[in-house]
């Protein structure tokens, strides 16, 4: 039985990054996958480019094709950038999942994907879109709310790794996104690495700037086994089911 599953993300990657192979296997699969992106990233690290969210946003759907989804639509919010003072992460989060819940509620959605209640690595705008989804969920009567995270055992084994040709300060992490106990589903994706690797491809904008080394540039250049392993697999917690309205 076909599904609408419905992947709210902040930015244009973020959805490569964290549920791009469980996008992949579900369209694969025979389902209908709607891409929902809050902002266009036009704060990311190649912020000096004057129409980087245009940039941004065509490379989301880019990316959203290698992927299979049957639509994309931005909510047209500002990227807050990390300091949250303006933007998404001020949005009023009434207002924002009313919004929300109106493409849930004519999708008909079956699934909505989110994030953990930090955002993840505590983004302004990850946490806003755990608030924003949460809220429209219930107003839509959409049943499944997975919160897209990663094991944090498991990060912190890779970092430990990572510090051994590279040092650097462990602290942030150790309370970034979600303790192993606490995850429901973990979806094994490593049929749909291709399609992966294509979509976090795609976002070309975001493999340079900044003074760290970028997570895509990083992943990008990993072997197939080295990347089969980090990201053959993508991580949930599925909240309590919410009553239909």
């Amino acid at each position: 039985m076909s599904r609408t599953c419905v992947f709210f993300h902040a930015h244009p990657d973020d959805e490569a990054l964290l549920t791009g192979g469980t996008m992949a296997r579900l369209a694969a699969e025979g389902h209908r996958v709607v891409l929902v992106v809050a902002t266009a990233g036009e704060r990311g690290l190649a912020s000096d480019r004057h129409d980087l969210g245009a940039v941004r946003t065509r490379e989301a759907h880019v990316s959203a094709k290698a992927l299979g989804c049957s639509r994309v639509e931005f909510l047209g919010y500002e990227d807050s950038g990390l300091d949250g003072s303006a933007g998404f992460a001020q949005a009023d989060v009434s207002e924002a999942a009313g919004r929300l819940a109106e493409l849930l509620h004519e999708e008909k959605a079956d699934l909505l994907t989110t994030y953990d209640p930090t955002g993840g690595y505590g983004h302004p705008d990850h946490v806003q879109v755990h608030r924003v989804g949460a809220l429209a969920a219930e107003l839509a009567g959409t049943l499944r709310v997975w919160e897209a995270t990663v094991d944090r055992t498991l990060l912190l084994r890779g970092l430990r790794l990572a510090r051994l040709v590279r040092d650097f300060d462990l602290t942030p992490f150790k309370s970034a996104y979600t303790p192993r106990e606490e995850i429901t589903h973990r979806v094994n994706v490593r049929r749909y690495l291709d399609q992966k690797r294509a979509a976090l491809a795609a976002h070309a904008t975001q493999t340079t700037g900044g003074e760290d080394p970028r997570t895509l540039t990083a992943l990008l250049s990993l072997p197939k086994p080295l990347f089969r392993l980090v990201m053959g697999t993508e991580w949930y917690v599925e909240r309590k089911r919410l009553r239909a309205r």
